[in-house]
């Protein structure tokens, strides 16, 4: 049984800090030909509230990478679901994601699309859980740093559920 721990950032503590991070990509990007990537599942409300914060036409594009499963712990092995559908040569990518952890994740995913020639490619995460990180990767753009803590809720899940909560929560396993 799952039960919430406590609630981590509100929604308005949430809100703040998205228009906060799509006001220094609106300014970095301007004038630029963007395509944000969101990492499905996870970063979906996260993705849709920045990119609607985001002051220029942004292009959008899906890559469903994961490493948990149904667990709460990585497998260190990362599995490529969907991968995007952009030709990303000659242009910037943003790759958006709700949280880095091990950053396993998202260093397949920089070495992927690095190989694929965009001009430039940088992250976004809303969460840093820098306790965990296994593998070092540049975050051009990063929300809040949170404990070693198994967080639910605004997009990220445990076991498929919790991704509805409009906060994000630390969760107890009984």
């Amino acid at each position: 049984m799952i039960e919430i721990q406590e609630i981590l950032f509100d929604e308005q503590a949430i809100e703040n800090k998205v228009r906060e991070l799509a006001a220094e990509i609106s300014r970095d990007y301007a004038g630029k030909d963007l395509l944000l990537v969101c990492i499905l599942k996870g970063a979906i409300t996260f993705t849709a509230d920045l990119m609607r914060r985001i002051t220029f036409p942004a292009a959008l594009d899906f890559v469903h990478a994961s490493s948990y499963g149904a667990s709460t712990s990585s497998s260190r092995r990362i599995l490529i679901k969907k991968d995007i559908e952009a030709d990303i040569r000659g242009k910037h990518v943003l790759l958006v994601d709700c949280i880095i952890d091990t950053g396993e994740t998202m260093d397949c995913l920089l070495k992927r699309f690095g190989e694929r020639g965009p001009a430039g490619l940088k992250t976004v995460v809303l969460l840093d859980k820098t306790s965990r990180r296994t593998v070092e990767v540049p975050l051009a753009y990063k929300g809040f740093e949170i404990p070693d803590k198994f967080v639910v809720g605004y997009g990220m899940d445990c076991g498929e559920k919790y991704r509805t909560l409009p906060y994000i929560a630390a969760i107890r396993q009984a």
